[in-house]
């Protein structure tokens, strides 16, 4: 476009001519410019490829009630289809480089949880439903009044806790950590699959993690990108020469697709029934499987987006997220329509802060990564080519950057430093960001109402509290009431 934008101030020292697109995303306002939104744009897309696989590995991997099983290249397309749309949209009306898609965790509880006590259609009105709440406690300023009540050194503990727990995804995502099958009485994870690195994938994971290293460590434009990048390239070379089997790499084996473009399905668009769940659960089940689902939502959701907006330096000096009420809504509009869709409960994306590492700090980077998953409606083939062994190392660097945040907070302040200590900690060692929040909120209050400083918690905190203890006890309190 002409007239548009230059990314640095004129020869006068006055400031260059800003267009309409710079001035509505505060790209320069920002610090940021447009090479840097796109880099990290697309360095946000190919870290979060991996759901276009894994999503229908999930839902398509298990049968509802009645047997039924939901399609794969179906699934393929809707999990494309409305993470493209709601990416978009959160850039557009959020403003902030957040990318969203179908939720982990989530998607396995519509799968494992809900599939098994009533149909597809039953299950994906329940995420509809669980979504229309969220829209609501946004509605109300509830979610953000409990986001606003909590103290900056928990945020910046779950922005550490979340760093750890990317970390560790990216090394279980790379088999560089396993789990230890079939033993009791020892260590739960190993090193590699048997206690040492083998194996060629293995190997792309630790010379992308090396690469990516000293590019950041050089400070180097575009150094997540090009890692991963230049890693998949590796990954298809030594696929090609050595003899390999296809489950080595896990769910992406890297290699030159045969085909380019596929035609998407969307048949399982507007498959869901808003109500059906009432009649074929109890309506104490059903209001634990929506409180579950809720819960998981609404603090997988704050965790991430205060953490991508910390290490992205957009919290105000108050610590609040700028336009912290319109990304909520977003949000859970995302959740809406994931259910209607049959793509599960879609969420904002914590692998958003690899974006945030290549220099993204506006929405535009959104749109880039939005406009990408469009593309795969009808390029799947080609996006599905970057295994997890070259995406994995960018979760590991970006797991670096989000750790810095420990820095900040007063380790020799207890009423501080145990909820913060619990909060970095639960994470990564339950594989749950909500988790991880939790025991940081149950702690808090426990802590300040011992020490006879009740009075300086808020309400909202609480009553957040105490709804975690409902959370955590979820077990014994449906056993009581069924």
């Amino acid at each position: 476009m002409s007239g548009q934008t230059v990314d640095s101030p004129s020869e006068t020292g006055e400031p260059a001519q800003r267009g309409a697109l710079d001035r509505y995303f505060k790209i320069s306002e920002r610090g940021s410019t447009y090479g840097r939104e796109i880099r990290g744009g697309v360095a946000t897309f190919f870290t979060m490829a991996y759901i276009l696989v894994l999503n229908p590995i999930i839902l398509g991997g298990a049968e509802d009630k009645f047997g039924a099983q939901l399609s794969g290249p179906q699934l393929v397309t809707v999990t494309a289809l409305v993470a493209a749309v709601m990416t978009a949209v959160m850039g557009l009306g959020g403003n902030l480089p957040l990318a969203v898609a179908a939720g982990l965790g989530l998607n396995a509880v519509v799968a494992f949880q809900l599939a098994p006590l009533m149909s597809w259609p039953d299950a994906m009105g329940l995420i509809v439903l669980e979504g229309l709440l969220i829209c609501a406690l946004v509605l109300t300023g509830l979610r953000e009044a409990v986001m606003n009540a909590i103290p900056v050194p928990l945020k910046q503990a779950i922005s550490v806790g979340i760093g750890l727990f990317l970390a560790f995804i990216g090394f279980i995502d790379a088999g560089f950590t396993t789990r230890i099958p079939g033993e009791t009485g020892s260590v739960p994870v190993q090193l590699g699959a048997s206690g040492q690195l083998s194996g060629w994938p293995v190997l792309v994971f630790c010379l992308g993690v090396l690469l990516m290293v000293a590019l950041v460590a050089r400070k180097a434009k575009g150094a997540i990108l090009i890692g991963i990048i230049v890693t998949t390239v590796v990954a298809i070379v030594i696929n090609e020469i050595a003899d390999i089997e296809p489950a080595a790499w896990g769910l992406t084996a890297p290699s030159v697709p045969d085909d380019v473009v596929a035609a998407p399905d969307f048949g399982l668009v507007g498959s869901f029934s808003l109500f059906g769940a009432f009649q074929q659960v109890g309506a104490v089940t059903l209001v634990l499987l929506v409180f579950t689902l809720l819960l998981s939502d609404f603090f997988d959701t704050m965790g991430t987006v205060v953490g991508v907006t910390n290490e992205a330096g957009l919290l105000d000096e108050n610590g609040k997220v700028p336009g912290i009420g319109r990304v909520l809504l977003i949000d859970g509009a995302a959740a809406v329509a994931g259910g209607a869709a049959s793509a599960s409960s879609n969420t904002s994306y914590i692998e958003s802060a690899a974006g945030v590492g290549e220099g993204a700090r506006t929405g535009f980077a959104s749109l880039v990564t939005g406009a990408l998953f469009g593309l795969c409606l009808f390029l799947a083939p080609l996006a599905l080519v970057v295994p997890a062994q070259a995406a994995a190392p960018a979760l590991v660097v970006v797991g670096f950057l989000l750790m810095s945040q420990v820095r900040h907070i007063d380790w020799e302040k207890y009423e501080i430093a145990i909820p913060a200590f619990l909060t970095i900690a639960v994470m990564p060692f339950t594989y749950s960001i909500t988790n991880g929040i939790g025991a940081g909120f149950i702690s808090y209050v426990l802590i300040k109402a011992v020490l006879g400083k009740a009075r300086e918690v808020h309400w909202l905190l609480w009553g957040t509290a105490a709804l975690f203890v409902v959370y955590f006890a979820i077990d014994p309190v449906e056993q009581l009431f069924n």
